[in-house]
């Protein structure tokens, strides 16, 4: 396998990991399946979804392979959602099969249920529609939109041999201790530079290469945005410890994973698109945690402060699950 050929595969499969680090196809191999130490480590997983070439010949396979090219390429293949260049294999790592980064499978088989973000109780194309609004920062499909559908196929496909509506192990992200000290921006400053700062920037843009994102944004205009789940530094401080840096789960300690969770949180991203006027109502109504920065001052400036969010255009109230 050439360089390019393995710069392709990388981009295709989802992966965050330096390519200078894929230095032969059996190294990539070694990363991809049969990681010595991953997320899925101490979650006590004994499910393993279907491989790919499982997928099933046929109008049904084919919405599968829509489903899982969607989540590898989301700015591709469901463009007008989109509103940032994130990919949804970006937060659930190995295209939605990983156990501890919240696998696909895991998700499909709790659903419906209820949700306090929103106070409703939510089908799975609901709960799809605020991963869109929110972590793509774009606009919810409509309920029955192919894109959902595919999504939903391919869920569905994964859990394979799953029972419904039994806890999964696996699901979300592992448990991760609290922090011996209250989580520090300077700290988290540091971790950041030393650990995270090679792949996705120091200034949190990303990297992108031969046009294509190959390590995500974490903040700013083509991040997620103020309603996304991540921006609560306790998610992105369990996603962190258990995933990041990409390859090496559990490498960071539980310190600094809600250090650097901090820093990056305590960055400014794109508005809450149930903005209500004001920073101050915003907050109240849909931050009024301990965990969300969303109105506080941080550095000198009070985050969120960016005014009106910027609504896609074919963004629309009355189908969705706000």
């Amino acid at each position: 396998m050439n360089a390019s050929s393995i710069a392709q595969l990388s981009v295709n499969a989802g992966l965050l990991l330096p390519l200078c680090m894929l230095l032969t196809s059996t190294a990539l191999h070694a990363a991809t399946e049969t990681p010595a130490l991953s997320a899925a480590t101490g979650t006590g997983v004994s499910f393993h979804p279907p491989g790919e070439h499982m997928i099933p010949e046929g109008k049904f396979g084919d919405m599968i392979r829509m489903g899982r090219d969607i989540m590898l390429d989301t700015p591709k293949h469901a463009a007008p959602f989109v509103g940032n260049t994130l990919s949804c294999a970006n937060c659930h790592l190995d295209a939605g099969r990983m156990a501890g980064s919240s696998p696909l499978w895991a998700a499909y088989v709790s659903y419906p249920a209820y949700r306090a973000k929103n106070d409703k109780i939510n089908t799975y194309q609901q709960r799809l529609q605020g991963c869109f609004r929110f972590s793509m920062n774009g606009s919810a499909p409509p309920l029955g939109d192919p894109v959902l559908v595919a999504l939903e196929a391919y869920s569905f496909w994964l859990a394979t041999g799953l029972p419904v509506g039994k806890e999964a192990a696996g699901r979300g992200y592992p448990d991760i201790d609290k922090p011996a000290q209250s989580p520090d921006f300077k700290r988290g400053q540091t971790v950041y530079a030393a650990r995270c700062a090679l792949c996705h920037g120091a200034d949190g843009a990303g990297q992108k290469a031969a046009g294509r994102v190959v390590f995500p944004p974490l903040w700013g205009e083509n991040a997620f945005n103020w309603g996304a789940g991540m921006a609560s530094f306790n998610n992105a401080a369990a996603f962190i410890y258990a995933n990041m840096p990409y390859g090496m789960s559990y490498s960071l300690t539980p310190q600094e994973a809600w250090d650097v969770a901090y820093f990056m949180d305590a960055q400014e991203r794109p508005q809450d698109p149930r903005w209500l006027g004001s920073v101050a109502a915003t907050r109240t109504k849909f931050h009024d945690t301990p965990y969300s920065l969303y109105g506080q001052t941080i550095q000198g400036r009070i985050l969120g402060n960016s005014g009106a969010p910027k609504r896609p255009p074919n963004e629309s109230e009355a189908h969705i699950a706000p």
